[in-house]
């Protein structure tokens, strides 16, 4: 009796041990499901950040940059984050006639105009454009991609009305790309868009992709259809976003120096590529001059080996030097307390040819002395994003100036123009360097030679104008980019500011 009564406890307890085991794996399935569906519910969410792009996505993914500390509550609510609507242009139909890759060359502002011809030619061509690869071999060789610099998710989608813009080729295509079965060529420089549709199409028709290893200065200034040159503005304001680092960056120099009052950008073009490439040597002594020397003869794309540098300069053909520089703005009576934001690489010669500069203007600033160490760690040789924080706070400034006419003063130049016509002086260096000889030599009292500067520039401040355009000589015509005047809006119509 009592064994029977052992036996049903001992069977009623493995009964409910049982039966509790069960409940513990039911527990534990459970859990492993609540846990699943919170995982799926995450990773949904982190999609839908990705593919807000420009708005909270990327900040949230890659982080703020480090300046972004416990001294950031100063900022301005302005420069704060925000996360407006996106409402994203219908895609465009169209039957597409090949897919167009595109390798750019040069430095950054002569890409960001390349990659706005593209599009545009892309666009004409009913073709699918690949996102544009970044030079990596020039002289800076800036290991950049493309998303390192632009805002590559705004820039497919916001010219989805236009044209099909792909981050790479489909995969049957990549693999053919690969193996190295793909059609190359420079296309002509400064070509009418009807060369595009007569020579290229066909041979992307023929081929199913075309890869341009050359897209500097490749399509005509002049004579485009008027949808074509909107296109190339509105890829170059609207379309070429800066990565939200880089504005980050760029809106908290602006402030920096907002608070402290005006500021004139100086592009000072007077860095060792500069004078080596153009022979240029004004100022410099032997030592240096040997040195220019031989860094030009050891680039081989730098055609131009013998060059007489004060035939050169007396031509206008060189930069001002920071001596020059220096006179060339006290003679146009700018205010020696303002600020003056050098947006340049390291100046050749150092603080001994920046010495005038400083004397004459003591308010000198750069990016390095506004940030700090951390700011820019993740900028550290890569010149291109270096470039882009200077073109932002370029845009800004009250006053920017140039010292030579390369394709960063060409691009802000249009761009300070389609913000508003915002001040711009234009310098006339060929007469400049005329001006300034006949000063240092005594033939010119400081009262004439002020006066002679400020007439010879009062009309060449960025104000409306007309392109000039020279027929088959497009080098030596104004530069589209430069003056984009069918984009240009009136001055009562003042475009809102990109910061």
């Amino acid at each position: 009796m009592c064994h029977s009564m052992d036996m049903k406890n001992k069977f009623g307890i493995g009964i409910r041990a049982m039966g509790w085991k069960t409940k513990v794996r039911s527990s534990k399935m459970k859990l492993w499901i609540i846990r699943g569906t919170t995982v799926v519910l995450l990773w949904t969410c982190l999609v839908q950040l990705t593919a807000l792009g420009d708005t909270w996505g990327p900040r949230v993914l890659k982080g703020w940059p480090s300046s972004f500390t416990q001294d950031s509550h100063s900022l301005d609510v302005k420069f704060l984050p925000t996360a407006p609507a996106r409402i994203l242009p219908p895609k465009r139909v169209y039957q597409n006639n090949g897919y167009l890759m595109v390798s750019c060359n040069g430095g950054l502002n002569q890409m960001r105009s390349a990659i706005c011809d593209m599009v545009a030619i892309a666009r004409f061509l009913n073709v699918t454009l690949i996102v544009p690869e970044l030079d990596k071999t020039s002289f800076w060789a800036d290991p950049s991609e493309f998303e390192d610099i632009f805002d590559v998710d705004h820039f497919i989608t916001s010219l989805r009305d236009e044209v099909r813009i792909l981050k790479q080729l489909p995969p049957r295509l990549k693999k053919k790309m690969e193996l190295g079965i793909v059609h190359t060529m420079p296309p002509i420089s400064w070509s009418d868009i009807s060369y595009y549709h007569n020579q290229i199409l066909p041979l992307i028709k023929k081929y199913k992709i075309v890869h341009l290893n050359r897209t500097d200065a490749r399509l005509a200034n002049n004579g485009q259809p008027l949808e074509l040159q909107k296109l190339r503005c509105r890829v170059n304001f609207n379309a070429l976003r800066f990565t939200p680092q880089i504005e980050y960056l760029g809106r908290r120099v602006v402030q920096l120096l907002r608070q402290r009052g005006p500021f004139l950008v100086l592009h000072l073009r007077y860095e060792m590529d500069m004078l080596a490439f153009s022979g240029c040597t004004q100022g410099c002594n032997l030592d240096e001059v040997e040195e220019l020397t031989r860094m030009r003869y050891a680039y081989p794309w730098w055609k131009e080996k013998i060059i007489n540098s004060e035939l050169k300069r007396k031509d206008g053909l060189c930069p001002l030097t920071p001596e020059e520089t220096a006179l060339t703005l006290r003679a146009l009576d700018i205010d020696r307390d303002i600020q003056i934001y050098v947006a340049a690489g390291e100046i050749y010669g150092g603080q001994r040819r920046m010495a005038g500069l400083a004397a004459a203007f003591p308010k000198l600033v750069r990016k390095e002395t506004l940030l700090g160490a951390d700011d820019l760690q993740f900028f550290q040789n890569h010149s291109s994003q270096m470039a882009a924080l200077d073109y932002l706070v370029s845009l800004e400034s009250d006053i920017f100036t140039p010292t030579y006419d390369g394709n960063m003063a060409k691009v802000v130049e249009g761009h300070r123009r389609y913000l508003g016509f915002k001040k711009t002086i234009l310098l006339n260096r060929k007469l400049l360097v005329e001006l300034i000889d006949n000063y240092t030599s005594g033939s010119l009292s400081w009262d004439e030679f002020s006066d002679a500067v400020k007439d010879a520039h009062s009309t060449r401040m960025g104000s409306p104008k007309k392109r000039a355009v020279i027929p088959d000589r497009p080098k030596e015509e104004d530069y589209f980019y430069a003056n984009p005047e069918e984009c240009l809006q009136p001055l009562e119509t003042k475009p809102v500011s990109i910061l």
